[in-house]
């Protein structure tokens, strides 16, 4: 039996707890309020990680103890230590699609300086702003423990929560138009000579905007219709295929599935570095592409 300190229920009651802080508008303050939800966003990643393996959630220490109690094959009362927030987010990123690192890690970057420093407020972010943000997350790693959002907050804060969401899909939208548009505008005014001498010198000596990740596939560009850039660094999945040449001889391939995660294009410029704005460009969300054998033998021959 697992230790209760790794054992997704207890995180999620926990969790609930938390958020049951979090959403008390008297006599909490805001900055207080997101506090207590950005210590359940993290809950809510523990759980989620843990409902699938314990060891997920579990930092390693010198004798490994508490490894052996979060797999449950002995009893102890040994020191919990678990990994840091932004392992669980990079984990939860590569395993709860569409769940962003990124964002979460942001809401938890916040607490340092609220909690330890002179910082007066948890976020300049407007709380009509942060709580979108901050559901779009929780929600995804809520669905990751085949619960819903009306177990974790009760039917009575269902709406409240359901609104956020709303509000999140819509903000979405509305950055994708706009850097839809803006990229457009660009290269209009590029190609009439109408560019500010500022962006002129800036469009003639480009950056560029791709992140060189392993993984990319050319893609349409939802603004301009060019060839751009859509990049991954992770695997989906894999899958090894035989090419036969002849009777004798063969080709081993391995196809790799990869999550999309940045699209560019060189031509208007336009960059999207989210899931949600690939989504909502309707571009793909996973490409297949040749992988090195190689660089995957130590996972089925590391044995030694």
């Amino acid at each position: 039996m697992t230790s209760s300190e790794y054992d997704d229920e207890a995180l999620w009651l926990k969790a609930k707890l938390f958020l049951n802080h979090a959403m008390d508008d008297e006599p909490r303050a805001f900055d207080e309020r997101a506090l207590w939800a950005s210590l359940a966003l993290e809950l809510l990643a523990k759980a989620a990680l843990s409902r699938v393996l314990p060891l997920l959630i579990a930092s390693p220490t010198e004798d490994g103890g508490n490894l052996l109690v979060a797999s449950g094959l002995v009893e102890g009362e040994g020191r919990f230590t678990s990994v840091k927030a932004h392992t669980l987010y990079s984990r939860c990123q590569k395993a709860f699609r569409p769940f962003s690192e990124r964002d979460a890690q942001q809401i938890t970057w916040a607490r340092n300086p609220y909690l330890h420093g002179g910082c007066p407020t948890f976020t300049p972010i407007p709380p009509d702003a942060w709580w979108p943000r901050f559901w779009a997350q929780a929600a995804i790693l809520v669905n990751a423990q085949d619960k819903s959002l009306d177990e974790l907050v009760g039917s009575d804060r269902l709406s409240i929560v359901e609104k956020h969401l709303a509000q999140n899909k819509k903000n979405i939208e509305h950055r994708f138009e706009m850097l839809i548009e803006r990229a457009r505008q660009r290269l209009a005014q590029f190609r009439a000579g109408s560019l500010p001498a500022r962006l002129a010198r800036e469009w003639a000596n480009p950056a560029d905007l791709s992140l060189g990740w392993d993984y990319r596939t050319d893609q349409a560009c939802p603004a301009c219709g060019s060839v751009g850039v859509l990049e991954g660094a992770d695997a989906e999945s894999r899958e090894v295929k035989y090419d036969e040449l002849d009777e004798h001889y063969y080709d081993v391939l391995l196809e790799l599935t990869i999550s999309a995660e940045h699209f560019s294009c060189e031509t208007c410029r336009l960059v999207l570095d989210t899931r949600e704005l690939i989504e909502a460009a309707e571009l793909p969300a996973t490409f297949v592409t040749e992988g090195d054998f190689r660089d995957y033998e130590d996972d089925d021959y590391g044995n030694d």
